[in-house]
């Protein structure tokens, strides 16, 4: 029986706080870290919250080859006043 690769399913998450500094920072990721696939867009609305306006925006991106320095990614979203989530 052949051996699997071990494939890492590793993800940054980067919160933003609304959904325009969301899709900025998406695009923003492909052009300064060539990132391979295309980041995902989530709606987190905070608990009890209806209001749109009151969610958070998370930006998750794959990097199973775990080039991206989470140092890094973290200041970048600070840029647009958000973070990056520890696991």
């Amino acid at each position: 029986m052949p051996e699997n690769d071990f494939v890492s399913d590793v993800r940054h998450v980067l919160v933003l706080p609304d959904r325009d500094a969301a899709e900025e920072v998406a695009e923003a990721l492909r052009e300064r870290f060539a990132v391979d696939e295309e980041p995902q867009l989530v709606r987190d609305a905070l608990a009890g919250e209806d209001d749109a306006e009151d969610a958070q925006w998370l930006v998750v991106v794959r990097d199973e080859a775990g080039r991206l320095d989470p140092a890094e990614l973290d200041a970048f979203a600070g840029e647009w006043e958000g973070w990056r989530e520890e696991p």
